[in-house]
């Protein structure tokens, strides 16, 4: 079913990654949203990826190839933004953040950089603070995600510098440091590149996306989601992809230890990204504790996949009990409008998604009956 009551949203004619987005008015119930669910622009963001939100309710984004940091202002709550901010710019693909104990930390290739105080120097913004200089300058699979544990480290991935290759850490890993940037750690690896993470609200433990290589045709091999039980599992990178591909240049080396294999395999090509465990209660019950996770969409597929939102429900243990599109519509035949990149929920229960192509923030809610629970 289509949402209702959408607005229209126009935009520019933009280039980004490859992509062109379409000229023209964009009618957002040309999204597909569960029955009860509600989408609308929250904001216009050139390039928008991950987010990051201060108690203070400021929204932070990052962006890739435009180098820039935004503050998005909704001073009065309704739901729409009133202000957009560049806080930085002129830095390498600051696509990473994270809010921490009053600061803004963002990732840029090669730093890590905190903002001390932002929330209150938007318009005269400090000069960051490198917390750490100790990650590899390469621009491939350089872009980053962030997020704090519940132990208090941040934890950031590192990706594979090629499509295949055999790299040691840091490279095809996630790392984790202290938040003054000390005791660097490779916490797990064989992961070629993820750009989503996400703690499970119970149990702690670590989820992450990882897309999977190029080049072995349209449907092989899958994207990742993953779950990180503890510290030091490797899980696969370049050896074995998904469950059970055997690379074709690696899959005969013996792996350095035993591997992890994915909890659910994705898709080819779908590009997963961000990712959140719903903690809210404004949806309905069922989504409580479900993954949301953004699908970039494909490149090199010769038909397009991904390009949506979905959701994955998990019991008491972890483990998988279904898989769903939650929002589709970006993809239109062949043309697409629209590529969600980062999931975060609000504090009222609300969900924002970014979307790169298009320039937006969206704000996602449920309006159906009160304890609903979509069919």
């Amino acid at each position: 079913m289509r949402s209702a009551g959408m607005s229209y949203c126009l935009l520019a004619l933009t280039l980004l990654g490859g992509w062109r987005a379409e000229a023209g008015p964009r009618d957002l119930s040309r999204l597909n949203l569960p029955p009860g669910f509600e989408i609308a622009v929250y904001a216009e963001v050139p390039e928008a990826r991950q987010m990051a939100l201060s108690p203070a309710g400021i929204l932070y984004v990052g962006s890739r190839n435009r180098g820039e940091v935004r503050a998005v202002i909704d001073r009065d709550g309704d739901g729409t933004a009133e202000k957009v901010v560049v806080i930085a710019q002129g830095l390498a693909m600051p696509t990473g953040l994270a809010w921490h104990e009053g600061s803004l930390y963002v990732a840029a290739v090669s730093q890590i950089l905190r903002y001390d105080q932002i929330d209150t120097r938007l318009l005269a913004p400090p000069a960051p603070v490198v917390v750490s200089a100790n990650f590899p300058s390469d621009r491939a699979h350089g872009w980053k995600y962030l997020a704090f544990g519940p132990d208090g480290w941040l934890y950031v991935p590192v990706g594979a510098p090629c499509n295949i290759c055999l790299s040691e850490p840091p490279y095809a890993s996630i790392q984790r440091l202290r938040p003054d940037g000390s005791a660097q750690e490779t916490y797990a690896n064989g992961i070629r590149n993820s750009v989503g993470m996400a703690f499970h609200p119970v149990t702690g433990e670590l989820w992450f996306t990882d897309n999977g290589r190029d080049w072995l045709g349209d449907d092989q091999p899958s994207c990742e989601l993953n779950r990180a039980t503890a510290a030091g599992q490797h899980f696969g990178y370049p050896f074995v992809h998904g469950q059970a591909i055997a690379d074709p240049d690696f899959g005969k080396r013996k792996p350095p230890q035993a591997i992890t294999p994915p909890v659910l395999e994705l898709g080819a090509h779908v590009a997963p990204l961000g990712l959140t465990f719903y903690q809210g209660t404004q949806f309905p019950p069922d989504y409580h504790h479900a993954l949301l996770i953004a699908e970039h969409g494909s490149w090199n597929r010769s038909r397009k996949s991904g390009y949506r939102v979905t959701r994955v429900v998990l019991d008491k243990a972890g483990k998988l009990r279904s898989r769903s599109p939650f929002i589709t519509g970006w993809l239109a035949g062949e043309n697409a409008w629209g590529r969600p990149v980062d999931v975060l929920e609000t504090p009222t229960g609300e969900v924002l998604i970014s979307d790169d192509l298009a320039g937006l923030v969206y704000r996602v809610r449920y309006a159906g009956p009160a304890g609903a629970a979509p069919r």
